[in-house]
């Protein structure tokens, strides 16, 4: 059976909250995912995570900091698509999700169906660790990749495909 699921941890943990997807990433690894989930901490390797998007995916989930636009600790989840005229400027730390997942079809892939599961950042000065703040909203975030994984899971097993559904509020 091929992995379906890409859970992709996204930031720079030298710079304080922007390491908050690796830290998502590596409890989830700890916890266990389902068979056909692929569990990778990306940091910033850009590149390495449009390649890995090459590969025919049911449902990539990013996690990842966000920009603060005025609620810092606030968990979201997003879906991303191309066809919404673009995808939303996501770069809080130096890597942009969105350039990379816009360089897919240059690359000659397509954008699998994709939820952004991240929080708005409350600092990103250089150091290690997120602050208490953004630590406290890691397991909330591991909960809703969990549920995201688990829906993909059961509509894989029953052949269904849940391309184009929006992502729930988390």
């Amino acid at each position: 059976m091929r992995d379906h699921v890409l859970v992709a941890g996204i930031g720079n943990i030298f710079l304080g909250d922007d390491g908050f997807g690796p830290e998502v990433v590596r409890r989830l690894a700890e916890e266990g995912m389902p068979p056909g989930t692929r569990v990778v901490d990306y940091g910033i390797r850009g590149m390495h995570l449009a390649y890995d998007l090459l590969d025919p995916w049911d449902l990539v989930v990013l996690v990842d900091a966000l920009p603060d636009r005025g609620s810092p600790g606030r968990l979201e989840a997003l879906e991303l698509t191309a066809a919404s005229g673009g995808l939303p400027r996501l770069d809080a730390h130096g890597m942009d999700p969105a350039a990379v997942l816009a360089s897919l079809s240059a690359l000659g892939g397509t954008l699998p169906r994709t939820i952004l599961v991240g929080v708005q950042v409350r600092d990103v000065t250089d150091g290690m660790g997120l602050t208490p703040g953004m630590q406290a909203t890691v397991p909330a975030a591991v909960a809703a990749v969990q549920e995201l994984v688990d829906e993909a899971d059961r509509s894989c097993r029953l052949g269904t495909v849940t391309a184009g559904r929006p992502a729930r509020g988390v």
